[in-house]
């Protein structure tokens, strides 16, 4: 198994990381398109894919 492989985070966790809700995160997921898979009724994401969707200037559009 390789463990360069980045595991995915919880719903939980990216708002912990981003410092935001819930609420907001689900908001982005839809009107912004931020990077997320939904398995069942939990919502996954990978950090990398996050920072650069972050970086990309995506979240602050209005």
């Amino acid at each position: 198994m390789d463990l360069n492989v980045e595991r995915w985070c919880s719903m939980k966790e990216i708002c912990e990381y981003l410092g935001v809700s819930r609420d907001t995160v689900l908001a982005w997921i839809e009107k912004r398109k931020m990077p997320a898979t939904k398995i069942g009724r939990l919502w996954k994401f990978k950090i990398s894919e996050v920072d650069a969707w972050m970086k990309s200037g995506v979240a602050a559009e209005k």
